[in-house]
């Protein structure tokens, strides 16, 4: 019995000497934390992706409090992230405009053929190893679904063979356009309605045997558009996003419908009569002269022809022009 007491003694003994000396060098090794880091921390999402381009969150603050990461670096937190630790670093960030991720292809099971049936494991790289994949254009996506096991988010999905991002969840993180074998997958601005959804660079008859919505850059785009913003590059149309109003028109003329627009979204120009004062900046404007009226006198949209570029929202020094 006094043995079993004398053992309960003795470890308890070394138990809390052992404690005393672990307290006494928490205190003596201490490493003092800036309270930033935490609050940083905080307000990153934790989803831990390493989009940023660093192994996590943890890091993500350490960097921003050091001034070694910009405020803007997490592509995952969005704007309400940006704005938490500008308020925390102090200082003001501007608002970059929301990416998504997108697949600039088009062809489907109904609309290319297969070479041949591929049989392998389910991965777009095994899949391109064997004479650049199963599908008849070279530049399409695979189908396998390698960007869709990446993906943190549950973002996209293989459709009829093609994968398919779902912008609402996509947090433009780009982890399925570096897995991508092919190079498809690009970041788009949100808002924008109107994109070429093909990637083959070969010539148009070529492009017509493998895939019935490819790109023939046969430049009808090119030429309908009334703001320079679509050039074919490369045997392929390309637009720049920064000049692009959403017009559509480049959709509209597009031969292969190789261009997707969201048609039914398209806004029309409206006047609102109380407070034109007919300066005639909208008609001067007007790329495709669809506004009319005399000057100092109200003026008519003709709707038939608006194409709902906004161009003469944003010159209305009046505020007289609804987008609608």
């Amino acid at each position: 019995m006094n043995g079993i007491v004398t053992a309960i003694a003795a470890l308890g003994g070394l138990g809390l000497a052992f404690g005393v000396i672990l307290a006494i060098a928490s205190k003596v090794f201490h490493v003092e934390v800036d309270p930033k880091i935490t609050e940083v921390r905080e307000a990153l999402p934790g989803a831990n992706c390493g989009a940023c381009g660093l192994p996590g969150c943890d890091a993500l603050a350490k960097a921003i409090v050091a001034g070694d990461a910009p405020i803007t670096a997490c592509p995952v937190g969005g704007e309400a992230c940006v704005e938490a630790i500008s308020k925390i670093m102090g200082i003001e960030a501007a608002s970059g405009e929301k990416m998504v991720a997108r697949v600039l292809c088009k062809g489907n099971y109904d609309r290319t053929e297969k070479r041949f049936e591929y049989q392998g494991i389910a991965d777009c790289k095994a899949s391109a190893m064997i004479q650049g994949g199963d599908k008849a254009c070279s530049f399409g996506c695979l189908g396998n679904g390698s960007c869709v096991v990446v993906c943190p988010f549950d973002a996209i999905h293989v459709v009829n063979g093609v994968a398919v991002v779902d912008a609402e969840k996509c947090t433009a993180c780009e982890k399925c356009i570096k897995e991508c074998p092919k190079n498809i997958i690009e970041l788009v601005p949100y808002k924008q309605k109107t994109v070429v959804d093909c990637s083959n660079h070969e010539f148009g008859k070529t492009v017509k045997e493998e895939c019935k919505v490819g790109c023939i850059g046969c430049k009808m785009c090119e030429r309908a558009c009334p703001f320079d913003a679509i050039h074919v590059v490369d045997n392929i149309a390309k637009i720049d996003y920064e000049k692009c109003t959403n017009c559509m028109l480049c959709a509209e003329k597009c031969p292969t419908k190789s261009i997707t627009a969201l048609l039914e979204d398209r806004q029309k120009a409206y006047i609102i009569p109380e407070k034109c004062i007919g300066c005639t900046i909208c008609a001067k404007n007007c790329p495709v002269e669809c506004i009319s009226g005399e000057l100092k006198g109200v003026h008519v949209v003709d709707e038939d022809k608006c194409i709902g570029c906004g161009v003469c929202y944003e010159k209305c020094p009046k505020d007289a022009i609804e987008m609608r």
